[in-house]
């Protein structure tokens, strides 16, 4: 077999070769330089935007409506978490909905107009290209009824407020009455769910000059606590039922506020005359 001689003619590249790589390397810069130029849009854009009479709002929206025509819609909207929020408000605090631009909108801006809703404490929004936004939400959870002017309203363990609507959904949850009720509400509330003995007999916790709590019992008994240590009284109570069924005797108040003693009302008895009417003055004697 003969060999070629090296670098030969016929080992020389083709002027097609030769010219391609001229053009490759006359391209290069202008790409480059493509790109560079629009980084520089950008963030002339973004400057504008920022400075006094500028919307980044509005350079947001152009940037969407722009980007859409290259298919970068949303497509999917995908909530995790919701159990108690109304949807209507939610997708309205989320400000887009499917076949809006997915680069015209602030995540940050709805996250911020989805944790004012009322059953939302924490909230996520992730826009995941080219078309999905992700929402994650964190909801209150109701811990008690609070009753005040009249009007019944859900609260968590904070103390706050989470609705005022559907209350009646939730009428199993203890109720607390009176003002300052809601943040006080978590000590009490938990001491007595470790005694459910007492805590079935319970049908709402009233505060006391945002001092003390009474407890109005099913029988129609009071329970007055002190102001300090309420625990400790609800123990003692806890002891006189087991001991002596202080509970199941016709008391109207069981006073507690003192720590060294008991002051207990007996229910009063009615005086009726010989038609049986109640409350007849007694006949003098």
């Amino acid at each position: 077999m003969t060999r070629r001689p090296r670098n030969s003619v016929k080992d020389r590249p083709a002027r097609i070769t030769f010219l391609l790589r001229r053009i490759r390397k006359l391209l290069r810069p202008v790409a480059w330089a493509s790109v560079a130029a629009i980084v520089l849009l950008v963030i002339v854009g973004l400057v504008r935007s920022a400075a006094p009479g500028g919307s980044l709002a509005s350079f947001r929206e152009r940037l969407g409506n722009a980007t859409a025509f290259a298919g970068l819609r949303i497509t999917h909207i995908k909530v995790d978490g919701r159990h108690n929020t109304p949807e209507p408000l939610l997708r309205a605090a989320l400000g887009v909905t499917t076949g809006s631009p997915i680069l015209g909108f602030s995540v940050e801006q709805a996250r911020k107009r989805i944790q004012t809703l009322s059953w939302v404490e924490h909230a996520t929004v992730e826009r995941r290209l080219p078309g999905t936004v992700v929402v994650h939400l964190q909801e209150r959870r109701p811990f008690a009824v609070w009753q005040h002017d009249g009007k019944f309203v859900l609260i968590d363990r904070d103390g706050q407020v989470v609705t005022h609507e559907d209350v009646a959904e939730f009428r199993q949850l203890p109720l607390v009455v009176g003002n300052g009720a809601p943040k006080a509400a978590t000590s009490l509330l938990d001491a007595l769910a470790a005694l459910p003995a007492i805590q079935q007999r319970v049908v709402a916790a009233v505060r006391v000059g945002n001092r003390r709590w009474n407890l109005l019992m099913k029988s129609g008994m009071h329970i007055e606590l002190p102001e300090d240590h309420a625990q400790v009284a609800l123990q003692r109570l806890m002891d006189l039922q087991r001991d002596h069924a202080m509970l199941d005797r016709p008391l109207a108040v069981i006073d507690m506020r003192l720590p060294d003693r008991l002051v207990l009302r007996p229910v009063p008895t009615l005086n009726t005359d010989a038609a049986g009417n109640p409350n007849a003055p007694k006949k003098p004697t």
